[in-house]
């Protein structure tokens, strides 16, 4: 284990999503164990710049694992997309005497760190906390299982409605440009569509046969799934386009939003987050930098952010496959 580093800064940047509290309980009780002093930056990139800094404790990280959200908090820097913000932040991280970090979140979050660590050289590991599950070098991201199992008991519970009042809900969940939480959120519902960026084939009229079809046969409801990033549209603009169309169901839009960035995490994204911790810190002092924490095949992986920055995590063809056989 490497001695160059005695303190590491961590913080959670972008989008919150279910299990970073986690991973930064487990950051932070990595580091002590190591024998390292850990601070907590807050508000991300924007408390690196004011200066945000405190020093955590075992103690301080006690009773958050099961909490969503982050106790760091978090925001989005415009400040620190320029030369000049970054520049104040290093200054801020060399007062402290931080010499190595561990960022939480997504893409953006990455990128700002890979020119941060380009320009400074300070050490740095990202672990991927976003409910999008959009990137590539890992099966999933910390947040993901949770906004999905979100996703299917609203959709559960909408399913209920719909069938006592014979109507053709659309349920638009998030995902920005991934489908993941739409896909796997559709076929453990029982939609009778899924709507998803990935997806250049079905067309509105394919839609329009598929959800008449249902109507002509007696379906009694239906579920389409809308991720937000589709190309055909949103859930609302959808329902629109059919209702002048329809003749058999009375037709709901349920937006699901910011409801699946919250609650408490799954089991699954606290140990996820917990051997994504314990993986960043032991990383940093094996010298492995500039690069973000994976799990592949159950295994931790570190992927080059190289790898990362501007590449998607696909979408598998036989998700999208099982789902048009299930919808039938």
């Amino acid at each position: 284990m490497s001695s160059k580093i005695s303190r590491i800064g961590v913080y959670t940047s972008g989008g919150d999503a279910p299990g970073m509290n986690a991973a930064i309980r487990a950051v932070v009780r990595t580091g002590i164990y190591y024998n390292k002093e850990v601070f907590g930056i807050m508000r991300g990139y924007e408390g690196m710049i004011e200066n945000e800094i405190v020093k955590l404790g075992a103690r301080s990280v006690g009773n958050i694992i099961q909490r969503g959200g982050t106790i760091l908090k978090t925001a989005r820097s415009d400040a620190f997309r320029t030369k000049e913000g970054r520049a104040r932040a290093f200054e801020n991280l060399k007062k402290n005497g931080i010499d190595a970090l561990v960022g939480i979140g997504g893409d953006g979050s990455f990128t700002g760190l890979h020119y941060f660590h380009q320009e400074y050289g300070i050490p740095a590991i990202c672990i991927p906390g976003t409910i999008d599950n959009d990137l590539p070098g890992t099966d999933f991201t910390v947040g993901y299982d949770t906004a999905t199992n979100t996703a299917v008991e609203a959709i559960d519970k909408i399913r209920d409605t719909a069938l006592s009042h014979n109507r053709l809900f659309f349920i638009e969940v998030m995902g920005r440009n991934s489908g993941y939480i739409a896909i796997n959120s559709g076929i453990a519902g029982g939609a009778v569509a899924i709507i998803i960026p990935e997806d250049s084939q079905t067309t509105m009229d394919e839609l329009f046969n598929k959800l008449d079809a249902g109507g002509k046969t007696n379906k009694k409801s239906s579920l389409v799934v809308v991720a937000e990033g589709s190309k055909l549209g949103g859930a609302m603009e959808l329902a629109k386009k059919f209702s002048e169309r329809n003749n058999y169901f009375d037709i709901k839009v349920t937006i699901l939003g910011h409801l699946q960035r919250g609650g408490s995490p799954t089991y699954f994204d606290r140990v996820l987050a917990s051997r994504m911790g314990v993986a960043a810190i032991e990383g940093l002092l094996k010298g492995e930098t500039d690069v973000m924490v994976g799990i592949r095949r159950g295994e931790m992986v570190f992927n080059p952010f190289s790898m990362i920055i501007d590449h998607i995590h696909e979408i598998n063809s036989e998700s999208l496959r099982i789902a048009k056989i299930l919808s039938i």
